[in-house]
Formats: structure tokens, sequence, C-alpha cells
């Protein structure tokens, strides 16, 4: 069984930007726990510790990248990589959320934004070599057209980094 037949039909809503549940079967669930300590393991080595050939993890590995259910990536140290300022940017928006959203994702340095309830409208991570490029950055968000407040939450220290979430 393919892993669309297993969500029958839970996939993201694409009109309404709120994705579905994705209903993982508990073999998913094991090899998605193990790529998270070790996404370099060996299918060898994955089929046995989750009860299946080695060519069957495969499979099971490849369904579910090609279903956008993961994705196996290299993460970065920011500061081994010379991104030495790094921030979140808490954004209030008065207009339309959607092209200051656009706005901000221009940004490359900019590695992540989220549209939320509460406080901020948006939340914008930001990771740059330099406080001088940050800044540059944040005049030019604040400048966008419907960016009421954008607060700056400068990083001191990373006390945790996990990606170990996503399966129960």
């Amino acid at each position: 069984m393919s892993f669309l037949q297993r969500t029958a039909g839970q996939m993201p809503d694409e009109s309404n930007g709120i994705q579905g549940h994705l209903r993982l079967d508990e073999t998913d669930k094991k090899i998605i726990r193990i790529l998270q300590s070790d996404g370099r393991m060996q299918f060898s080595k994955l089929g046995p510790l989750v009860g299946l050939s080695p060519a069957a993890a495969r499979q099971r590995v490849l369904q579910l990248v090609d279903d956008g259910a993961i994705s196996i990536v290299a993460i970065t140290d920011p500061t081994a990589t010379g991104q030495h300022a790094q921030a979140m940017v808490g954004i209030k928006v008065q207009g339309d959320i959607d092209t200051v959203v656009a706005a901000v994702e221009a940004h490359s340095e900019v590695v992540y934004v989220v549209v939320t309830a509460g406080r901020f409208d948006v939340l914008a991570e930001i990771f740059c070599e330099d406080t001088d490029r940050l800044l540059a950055i944040l005049q030019g968000i604040r400048v966008q057209p419907g960016v009421l407040n954008a607060e700056v939450f400068s990083y001191l220290r990373l006390a945790k980094q996990t990606y170990n979430w996503g399966v129960a």
C-alpha cells in the first residue's frame, strides 16, 4: 500500500494553507524516528530495524520523500557557516498578510516564516553574517507596505535545537 493510499486523501488543503493530518503507519513512524537520528543510514541496516527487507525499506523511504512526508537534508550550524547574526522577528501587519510574507520570504537570509495568531501576525527567522546585514534586512522589512511594526529578538545563545518532532 502506498503512502497516498494510507493517507486516504488527507493531503494538505492548499486553498486555505492548513495542512491535513497525514496518517502514517507504525513502520513509517519507526523509519522517520530512525532517520531523524541518522539520515544517512544504509537501507541494509534500516530494513531489519523496522521489520522490512532493505529493498522494502528503500521503497518506503522513497515513497515518504516523494509524497512530501519527509525530506532528507544536511542541517548546518549557522555559526559554523559564518552566519553570526541570528534573530527572530515578530511582525505586526495591517492589510494583506500574504503580500508582507512574500516580501519577507524574498530575503535569502530569512530561513523560516510563519503566519501566527496573537501578538504578531508573522514570525521570521533570520541568519546572516553580521549585524550590519541584519540591520539592512530589518530596514527592508520595516519599509514594506502593510508592516506596522517589526520587533527583533536577537539570539544570544542557542540553547536547544532539535528535529525529532512530527512522530508520536
